[in-house]
């Protein structure tokens, strides 16, 4: 079918075919992978049903490190000219144009409204009551970016939200991996189109019926456990109905990822208090009756901080352990050229890397992109990095802020300085460069400690293996630690 529309940006073929499929239905799920362009798809399926007077508003629930995003770039970019709107964000303390901008999202008007909302308000009485009187005082898309943040069934975001889908005339999830865990996962996500899509009313209907679930005795205390999925075909088939799934190798013609690997040596104080807090690992772990993954975890988080250079005390101080990981990183950016986004897992290892970087660069060549940056700095930093011209030549960021969302194609070089081991981040945070626009070949580079629980993060992550999975059972986890 033929859309009669005039689009702004022009749609890639693979995104004409997810909005044909899509723009009519009540629910539906755009599982695009990274880079794929489904902002585009949203905007565009979101400017067609007002066009057709079919809604007069929409909310766009993003997590914090995107949210902000769509207000000052995706919207902008692609929203068709003829479509007049007005816009707003949700903040729980607003400033004076941001109020203004929420209180008139209530006024009578012809425009299209458009609320944007950081997904950790759906935790708060003051965000659910905005978003519930926004709902009701309209015709509304409501659509969930990132929508693997509502994976869990027992979080409150999730149950305000599902609870608030219901009283919306049309609904979106977008995601580039709708499982990351496991295939339980698409429940909360599928429930949020509407509770009877898969054809399971209850989380626990759709477990039965898709995971293999053994009875388990803790002392005097049962409890059910997940040992295995089945009929995951007739899952799959499932979503056919409502959801468009596209990968990257099937619709771009983008350039290959490079991946490398340098090795860091280990300082004789690295190996001394590594092998001490392994003892310890290994004796805390063996004394517990049940070994939990947050357990493990934990322990392989130490082990991997001083593998990084440095120690947590539990009062929360760091303290730094002699070690060769930043020289290395310097060795690095000497070999490499154009520009480079460098990944840390640590807020230690971000402060570290700048105040390097900035004495010998200069301070006009780094910017950091994390937690602790402002949030009207954030898209101003993507800007000069995303400029070949300007000085900007170095983002250093972690996963959880800068691993969503935002588009870093000028980059040429991508250098893991520690990893996070969770396999979403880091599939989310390689395609910041690799997307959409990109022209280069990206060099993808692991520091990594050979001999240590860093090669074998790293390893995992390659692969494409969750670690708290591959830590579980038959003591797996003494592989790691030992």
């Amino acid at each position: 079918m033929e859309i009669k529309y005039k689009f702004k940006t022009k749609p890639y073929k693979h995104q004409l075919q997810a909005l044909q499929k899509s723009w009519r239905k009540h629910e539906y799920a755009y599982f695009m992978e990274m880079g794929t362009g489904k902002s585009k798809v949203l905007i565009d399926n979101i400017a067609l049903l007002y066009d057709k007077d079919a809604i007069n508003s929409a909310i766009i629930v993003a997590p914090k490190g995107v949210y902000r995003n769509w207000l000052e770039k995706e919207i902008p970019t692609h929203m068709p000219d003829h479509v007049e709107y007005k816009m707003a964000i949700w903040n729980p303390a607003p400033n004076k144009k941001q109020k203004k901008d929420l209180v008139d999202l209530f006024e009578p008007c012809f425009e299209l409204k458009i609320l944007i909302v950081n997904v950790e308000a759906f935790s708060t009485k003051k965000g659910v009551t905005f978003v519930e009187k926004f709902i009701r005082s309209s015709n509304t898309l409501i659509a969930v970016d990132e929508s693997t943040t509502i994976k869990n069934p027992k979080a409150q975001r999730t149950k305000n939200l599902l609870k608030l889908a219901i009283n919306t005339k049309y609904r979106r999830i977008l995601t580039g991996f709708p499982v990351t865990r496991s295939p339980l996962d698409l429940y909360s996500q599928c429930a949020f189109l509407n509770t009877h899509l898969l054809g399971y009313g209850s989380y626990y209907s759709f477990q039965n019926r898709y995971a293999q679930v053994m009875n388990r005795k803790l002392g005097t205390h049962s409890f059910r456990q997940v040992v295995g999925y089945q009929n995951l075909d007739e899952l799959t088939s499932s979503l056919d109905s409502f959801s468009f799934r596209v990968l990257k190798k099937e619709c771009l013609d983008l350039p290959d990822k490079i991946y490398t690997t340098r090795e860091v040596e280990l300082t004789p104080e690295q190996k001394k208090v590594y092998k001490e807090l392994t003892k310890y690992a290994v004796a805390e772990l063996e004394s517990n009756e049940i070994v939990s993954v947050t357990s493990i975890l934990t322990q392989i988080l130490r082990l991997h901080q001083v593998v990084c250079g440095f120690v947590k005390h539990d009062q929360g101080d760091e303290v730094e352990i002699k070690n060769n990981r930043l020289d290395e990183l310097i060795n690095v950016l000497q070999e490499v050229q154009g520009k480079t986004i460098i990944w840390a897992n640590y807020q230690y290892d971000i402060k570290r890397i700048l105040k390097t970087l900035q004495g010998i660069t200069g301070t006009d060549s780094v910017a950091t992109y994390y937690g602790e940056t402002p949030d009207e700095e954030r898209q101003e930093i993507i800007r000069r990095f995303q400029d070949p011209n300007s000085e900007l030549q170095y983002i250093i960021s972690n996963t959880q802020t800068g691993g969503y969302g935002i588009t870093l194609t000028e980059a040429k070089n991508v250098i893991y300085y520690s990893n996070n081991y969770d396999l979403e981040k880091r599939l989310q945070s390689e395609d910041r460069a690799h997307r959409i626009g990109q022209t280069n070949k990206v060099t993808y580079i692991d520091l990594v400690a050979k001999g240590t629980v860093d090669e074998k993060i790293v390893k995992a992550l390659r692969n494409k293996l969750d670690l708290a999975q591959e830590v579980l059972g038959d003591e797996k986890w003494k592989d790691w630690i030992n």
